[in-house]
C-alpha cells in the first residue's frame, strides 16, 4: 500500500472515530436530560419506603337463620373472630429500624409484615400509635436500614413538585419496589375537623399526585428528597377509599416527628384528662338572668374539689367565654378545641371568663 492510499484510510479512520464520539457524546447528553429532580428524588427514597402487610382480628355476628323472636331470644346473635388481612404503606425513618406508617392501616393488628425494596421481609413490632393524629410507630430488629430524611412542613409551596411513594393496591409485591407518581402541592392547612372513628385530621397537605388504596402511610415527598407528609386518604366524590381523582391529603411532617418522639418514649400520647368542671350552655333564659349580652358561652355548674378546674380558682357560676383563641359559643367548642389542636395531659389552656362584671383570664393544666 502507497502512502497516499495510507493517508486516505488514516483521514477515513479519523472521520468515523469522531464520528462515534460525537454520537457518544449526543447519547450522553440525552440521558442526562431524562434524569431530573423528580427521577433522582425517587432514587433517593425508594430504599427507604415499605410495604405493609397486617393480619388483624374482626370481630363479627353470626346472626339466625330464623326470623322467630323467641328463637332469637333463646338463642341470640354470636359474636365471632376472624382474622382479616389488610396492606398499606410505610417509611423507614432510622437506620434502627423504626417504620412511620398510619394508625388506620395496623389497627387491631395481630401481626405486621414489612416489606422491602427488593422482597426482604421483616416482622415488625408495633411501638405505638396515635389515633387522634392517625400515626403509629413500627419498629423491625436491626441496625442498618436505609432510611428517609424527614424535612419541614412549614416551608411547603403551593405549586411545587411532590412524588406519593407507596404500595398501592399491593402493587409493591409485584416488583418488589414501590410505586411512584408525581404532583404538585395543590392545598396547604386543610382542617376536616374529628372524625366518627376519632381521627382528627387539621392542617392537612393537599396534592394531585394519585393517592390510592394501599398509598396510605407512605411518604409525600419534595424534589429535594426530603419526607414532607404521610399520604392518608383521598376524596373520591363522596367515598374515601376507591379510585383517586387527584384529591390526596397527607399529614404535615412536622406533626409526624412531635408524635413518634412521644410514641418513641412512651408508646402511647395520654389524651384522658379531666378538668373537674361540669359546664351548661347558655341559653336565652340564662342570659337574660346573668344579663349577658348574647347566649354565646358556657356557665360552670360545679367545680370538683383539687381538680384542675379548683386549681385554676374558676368557681361555680363562672361564664367561659373563650378558649386560646376560639370563641366558646356552646360546650362543643371547648371539646373542639382541645381535640383539634391534639392537646394531651399536661398541656395548659387559657380560658376567658365572665364573673359577674369582671372579665378574667385563667390558665388550666389538664390533668
Amino acid at each position: 500500500m502507497d502512502k497516499k492510499n495510507t493517508v486516505v484510510l488514516l483521514i477515513i479512520l479519523i472521520f468515523s472515530l469522531n464520528l462515534c464520539a460525537n454520537e457518544q457524546s449526543k447519547n450522553e447528553k440525552l440521558n442526562s436530560t431524562r434524569h431530573n429532580a423528580i427521577t433522582k428524588a425517587i432514587e433517593k427514597v425508594s430504599p427507604a419506603v415499605a410495604s405493609i402487610n397486617v393480619t388483624a382480628i374482626e370481630e363479627y355476628y353470626s346472626r339466625s337463620l330464623f326470623n322467630d323472636p323467641l328463637f332469637n331470644f333463646l338463642f341470640p346473635d354470636q359474636i365471632n373472630t376472624r382474622k382479616v388481612k389488610s396492606l398499606g404503606s410505610g417509611v423507614i425513618i432510622s437506620k434502627e429500624g423504626y417504620v412511620v406508617t398510619n394508625a388506620h392501616v395496623v389497627q387491631n393488628s395481630q401481626e405486621i409484615m414489612v416489606t422491602l425494596i427488593g422482597g426482604e421481609k421483616h416482622t415488625a413490632k408495633l411501638i405505638g400509635t396515635d389515633i387522634a393524629t392517625d400515626i403509629a410507630l413500627l419498629k423491625m430488629d436491626g441496625d442498618d436500614y436505609a432510611f428517609a430524611e424527614l424535612g419541614s412542613s412549614d416551608d411547603i409551596i403551593i405549586g411545587e413538585w411532590v412524588i406519593a411513594l407507596g404500595n398501592p393496591f399491593g402493587l409493591f409485591s409485584v416488583g418488589n419496589k414501590p410505586t411512584a407518581t408525581a404532583g404538585i402541592i395543590s392545598g396547604t392547612n386543610l382542617n376536616f375537623g374529628r372524625q366518627r372513628d376519632g381521627r382528627v385530621y387539621q392542617d392537612m397537605i393537599q396534592t394531585d399526585a394519585s393517592i390510592n388504596t394501599g398509598n396510605s402511610g407512605g411518604p409525600l415527598i419534595n424534589s429535594n428528597g426530603d419526607v414532607i407528609g404521610i399520604n392518608t386518604f383521598i376524596f373520591t366524590g363522596g367515598n374515601y377509599s376507591e379510585g383517586s381523582i387527584g384529591i390526596g391529603f397527607a399529614l404535615p411532617i412536622n406533626r409526624v416527628k412531635l408524635i413518634i418522639n412521644e410514641l418513641k418514649k412512651f408508646g402511647k400520647i395520654n389524651r384522658a384528662f379531666k378538668t373537674g368542671l361540669s359546664v351548661q350552655n347558655v341559653d336565652k333564659f340564662l342570659a337574660k338572668y346573668l344579663g349577658l349580652s348574647s347566649t354565646y358561652g358556657v356557665i360552670v355548674t360545679d367545680v370538683d374539689r383539687n381538680s384542675s378546674g379548683d386549681k385554676a380558682g374558676i368557681k361555680i357560676g363562672d361564664v367561659i367565654v373563650r378558649i386560646n383563641k376560639r370563641n366558646v359559643r356552646n360546650d362543643d367548642d371547648i371539646i373542639s378545641e382541645i381535640q383539634e389542636n391534639y392537646l394531651k395531659v399536661g398541656d395548659t389552656i387559657l380560658l376567658q371568663i365572665l364573673r359577674g362584671k369582671k372579665e378574667l383570664r385563667v390558665s388550666l393544666v389538664l390533668e
